[in-house]
């Protein structure tokens, strides 16, 4: 299995809030009474983490919780990321901590893991990095993106966040960039988050991965709460997609819930995009199988991915693989049992989402 989409994980001890707090996408405390165990994530958590730890599948979260300090966290996390057995993962380095604690390396995240272990650069953090003047630059956050992303596998973008995915046809003119640029450096703002650059820095993005033979990821669909999410449509880029088309450029649609539908319709209508289910098949627990079933409705079976969108926890990467195995074998089976596709074409499809889509993509060995 190909993880296409994943982060780096905190090897350290946590307090039990902390680890929970993990298990949503939400930055606030929960409400009163509540727990991120009491969700469908959380079930699935329970389900296939505490076999791992040598407790039984369901182990309430006060027990799997104490099993877990009792074996450490270096132990923990070695068992739950050896658990997912998983041959390649594409990380997103954009991020470099949770929790308070910084991320594994990718040397030992590739140790922890056994996997092959290969970079995608975040678009805005690059971005972020350059120090220049505003006139130059347009042309200094295009030399730090491509000297960022050389080596790389991938370019990530999270305009999702900064502003939404409404992303006109027509490159922003250069006065507009320069100026916008000027009006940042004066304001000392650190963070990226002018629609004009931002724009501006998806299209410097297609030039270097179109230079580079590199896919532009873009997230969409569900997120935490500095996300509007009505923003994060995937259906809103297809103006951007008519436009980006002539570059060759990948696109691929990253998770997508609750609109994995529209993402799938994308992949299908144009060459250039594909897209995955990433964290949806863990947030959605044991409705996976349905969820999965309907991105299949419409999706070419050759542009679909497998990710885990694990970060933080190693609980994550486990819990995604198994989900996304059992999703995907519950709803072949189902497929094969009312004549709608064989087994041969059964382990076929399962190739081509858990690893070859992936390989093919991003030109691993």
């Amino acid at each position: 299995m190909v993880d296409h989409h994943c982060h780096s994980v905190v090897a350290a001890e946590l307090t039990d809030d902390a680890l929970a707090g993990l298990l949503t996408e939400s930055d606030r405390p929960p409400a009163p009474g509540c727990s991120p165990f009491d969700s469908a994530l959380g079930l699935a958590v329970r389900r296939w983490c505490p076999p791992v730890l040598g407790l039984p599948a369901h182990a309430p979260a006060a027990e799997y919780l104490a099993r877990r300090r009792e074996l450490g966290a270096a132990e923990a996390t070695r068992r739950l990321l050896a658990a997912a057995r998983l041959d390649t993962c594409l990380v997103d380095t954009g991020l470099t901590a949770a929790a308070g604690r910084e991320l594994l390396p990718l040397t030992e995240l590739a140790g922890a893991t056994g996997a092959v272990v290969r970079e995608v650069v975040r678009l805005e953090s690059v971005a972020e990095t350059v120090a220049s003047g505003a006139e130059d630059w347009p042309r200094a956050v295009g030399e730090a993106l491509a000297a960022a992303a050389t080596g790389a596998v991938a370019v990530k973008s999270v305009l999702a966040y900064r502003y939404g995915l409404a992303v006109p046809a027509e490159r922003p003119a250069r006065p507009a960039v320069v100026a916008a640029a000027g009006a940042r450096l004066r304001d000392g703002r650190a963070r990226l988050a002018d629609p004009v650059l931002l724009h501006h820095l998806l299209w410097t993005a297609v030039d270097v991965c179109a230079e580079l033979g590199l896919p532009l990821q873009l997230h969409t669909g569900f997120g935490d709460p500095d996300l509007t999410l009505h923003r994060a449509d995937p259906s809103l880029l297809a103006d951007f997609v008519r436009a980006a088309e002539p570059s060759g450029v990948p696109l691929v649609l990253l998770h997508g819930y609750p609109y994995h539908r529209q993402a799938a319709w994308l992949a299908q209508a144009f060459p250039t995009v594909y897209t995955d289910l990433g964290l949806t098949a863990s947030y959605t627990g044991p409705r996976v199988a349905a969820v999965l079933g309907e991105m299949l409705e419409l999706v070419p079976f050759g542009k679909l991915l497998f990710s885990t969108d694990a970060y933080g926890l190693p609980e994550l990467f486990s819990v995604g693989a198994a989900q996304f195995r059992y999703g995907l074998g519950m709803l072949l089976s189902d497929w094969q049992a009312g004549g709608a596709c064989s087994a041969p074409d059964a382990r076929r499809l399962a190739r081509l989402i858990a690893a070859d889509n992936a390989r093919r993509l991003y030109a691993l060995r």
